[in-house]
């Protein structure tokens, strides 16, 4: 009998915990809502022009948001390339519901003219955001991205490791969807149609 009591009172505690542990996860991480990930969120960043650009300036409309740099020599470019193409693809009227987003997460290197050229290479109407380090940390970490600065080469050159996932989210900032590097144009283009 003591024996049943320990195993049972072990129980309930794990049961209490984890039920704190989701309550506190739920709390912290912006109550998802209907499962969806909670990614995306409030930030302050700098467009091409200087003009202090926050999220609330792309209500009603869809984003497809990156997170990159202008020196990336491969993924970046190519994700970029491959969203703009998806919009092609998919007609002026559906694209126009939807404002392709690049967030540089090398502020350093990313002045605005730098973002607003780079963007200026992509579908028209791409917005290129950048800010201080600290503005683009906090806009990194509302939408789950990695990045880090790597060891820079005897020139002063450098990379910069980040996740590379491009979002979808609807006119009120909720995230719809995500597609990762490898996804092409057509597979967007067919995402895009079904949900726009």
């Amino acid at each position: 009998m003591r024996r049943s009591l320990q195993i049972g009172l072990l129980v309930c505690g794990v049961l209490v915990s984890a039920a704190a542990g989701y309550w506190l996860w739920w709390a912290l991480e912006g109550k998802p809502e209907q499962g969806r990930p909670s990614v995306g969120g409030p930030f302050e960043l700098i467009d091409g022009d200087g003009r202090t650009v926050t999220e609330r300036d792309f209500r009603g409309r869809h984003m497809l948001v990156y997170f990159g740099f202008t020196f990336c020599p491969d993924v970046c470019p190519t994700t970029l390339f491959n969203a703009s193409r998806a919009l092609d693809e998919i007609g002026p009227a559906l694209a126009s519901k939807v404002r392709l987003v690049f967030i540089s997460i090398d502020p350093e290197r990313d002045t605005p003219e730098v973002v607003r050229e780079y963007a200026g290479h992509f579908h028209p109407g791409t917005v290129g955001l950048t800010g201080t380090p600290e503005q683009v940390g906090a806009a990194a970490r509302a939408w789950r991205i990695y990045f880090r600065k790597a060891d820079p080469e005897e020139d002063g050159s450098y990379l910069v490791d980040h996740s590379s996932i491009l979002f979808l989210m609807d006119g009120d900032g909720r995230y719809v969807t995500h597609f990762g590097h490898e996804a092409s144009a057509a597979d967007m283009a067919a995402a895009l149609k079904r949900l726009l």
